[in-house]
């Protein structure tokens, strides 16, 4: 099993940077974990928000494959504690085919075409992050679910 996380934009604060960073590394004794940031999409109007969405939606479309099970990181999607999201994680190990792939959108969500791929819509808090710090905070949950499926104590320290 493989995890894939993809964002769009650069991730360009060094402390989210760093973090990240750390957590990838820790997450090497675990699984295959593969981060792809997308490039910001060039020549459209930023105030247009529906086709900004669509052009983000159709370059995550176009790295998606079939198997995969997308999961939306969505302000809508649905709130689930630690251990919950460590039950998702070890479900999926268990039973699907191809790998998880982890979507986080751009600051006005996702296109219509996105929602209707994906498998799974996870909100990761009630509260609003900003776009990259989104990433580090998926970045520990990741971990954390890893370490509550192997019984190991960070999910308590």
């Amino acid at each position: 099993m493989a995890i894939r996380v993809i964002s769009v934009g650069k991730t360009n604060i060094d402390f989210v940077q760093a973090g990240i960073g750390e957590y990838l590394n820790r997450l090497k004794h675990y699984t295959k974990l593969t981060w792809t940031e997308l490039p910001d999409v060039k020549k459209v109007d930023r105030t247009d928000q529906e086709q900004l969405k669509r052009k983000e939606g159709e370059a995550f479309l176009h790295i998606i494959e079939a198997r995969d099970t997308v999961v939306l990181l969505d302000e809508k999607g649905k709130s689930v504690s630690s251990e919950g999201f460590a039950g998702m994680i070890e479900q999926f190990q268990l039973y699907e085919q191809g790998d998880l792939v982890f979507v986080i959108g751009g600051a006005y969500g996702f296109s219509e075409a996105m929602y209707d791929r994906a498998n799974r819509k996870l909100s990761l808090s009630a509260l609003t992050f900003n776009h990259q710090m989104v990433r580090m905070i998926l970045a520990e949950q990741l971990y954390r679910a890893f370490s509550i499926i192997r019984g190991e104590p960070y999910h308590h320290s």
